[in-house]
Parts: structure tokens; C-alpha cells; sequence
């Protein structure tokens, strides 16, 4: 990894902020926060990785996550309970370090409200799909499983489960670094607490 040593004043922090979005934060997000939520705890990381979702649309603001994606979830040891529907706001692209989306459509919406898909002035977010994440699956999007039956929740749930691994790996990586002083210069800024 390419990197720069940081000196003992250099003002990056050890804290990663995650925000995952889809439509309207009631299945596909939500989902992906409880899973990697539950996958940085067991990792030891909860100080240091904040996770979070929002969907691109108000239909469900405020609502709790579809009873549907609950029960899958709930079923594999994931708890979406006290989770409660937002909408993305420009607000995010300063507050998050990695904004993962679900799909192209989405993907593009928040691009469009965030003005780049890089960190750059004003944005600290580097927005990618979270399929990117999941090198051993040939799809790129999380399919919606809000109009389907219960497989679709479960396929939601395998794809799910595998992109947030591999963004997992990546995270750690970068904390590791970021604990041997290294800084990568490719990677989006580490929040800095605010």
C-alpha cells in the first residue's frame, strides 16, 4: 500500500463512518447496517467503526425496517429492531467515509445530491456500489426485494452478507494502517469525531 507517515500532530482519527443506501431505507439498507453492524462487533471494532443507513426517498421516514427483512434477518442472528428510516442528506457526504449503495439508480441519486462520488471540498464520502465489495459475485447490484416473496430477502441477505465482508477486510486494513502511522493517500479521509 502506498502511503505517507503521519506525524504525531496530523489531525486523522481512528474512526470510520459507514452509511449504506437504497431507495427507502427499509429493506436492502437497513439490512446492510444490521448485518455489518453486528460484523464490527465481532470484529472488536465498535469504537471505531459507526455505521449507519438512509434511503434516497422520504416514502418511510421514521418507519422501522420491513417485517419481511426483519424476520430473514432475525432468523440468521441479525437484530434490524430499533432501526428507524432516514433520508440521505447533502449533510452525509461530510459525515461519512464510505457511503455504499445498493444500485445504479440510487447510486447515481446520490452522486447527484453529494456533486461528486469522490471525496473532494465539502465531502468526505467516497460513494460505491456495495457489490464492489463481494469479489466473488458476478452481480453488481443488490436487487429490491420489497415487491417479492420471502427468497428475495434471502438472496438480499447471501449478497448482503458477502459484500460486507469484504468492505470489512478493507476497513481493518485501513485502521490497521492508520495504527502503524501509515495514511493511504487513495483512500477517503478518516472522519475526525465531529
Amino acid at each position: 500500500m502506498e502511503g505517507v507517515k503521519l506525524s504525531d500532530s496530523a489531525a486523522v482519527t481512528d474512526k470510520i463512518r459507514v452509511l449504506f443506501v437504497c431507495m427507502g431505507n427499509i429493506c436492502r439498507s437497513p439490512t446492510a447496517e444490521g448485518v455489518f453492524r453486528k460484523l464490527v462487533e465481532e470484529a472488536g471494532l465498535s469504537g471505531r467503526v459507526e455505521v449507519d443507513s438512509a434511503g434516497t426517498h422520504a416514502y418511510h421516514v421514521g418507519a422501522p425496517p420491513d417485517a419481511r427483512s426483519q424476520a430473514a434477518a432475525a432468523a440468521r442472528g441479525y437484530d434490524l429492531g430499533g432501526l428507524r428510516g432516514r433520508q440521505l442528506s447533502e449533510y452525509d457526504a461530510e459525515r461519512f467515509d464510505y457511503v455504499v449503495v445498493m444500485d445504479r439508480g440510487n447510486y447515481n441519486r446520490t452522486v447527484g445530491l453529494f456533486g461528486s462520488a469522490e471525496p473532494s471540498d465539502g465531502q468526505r464520502a467516497r460513494v460505491r456500489l456495495f457489490m464492489d465489495f463481494a469479489a466473488g459475485r458476478a452481480e453488481v447490484e443488490v436487487p429490491d426485494p420489497y415487491a417479492g416473496g420471502r427468497e428475495g430477502f434471502e438472496l438480499v441477505l447471501d449478497m448482503i452478507e458477502e459484500a460486507a465482508g469484504g468492505l470489512l477486510a478493507e476497513i481493518s486494513a485501513r485502521l490497521a494502517a492508520l495504527d502503524a502511522g501509515v495514511h493511504d493517500t487513495s483512500a477517503p479521509p478518516v472522519s475526525n469525531g465531529t
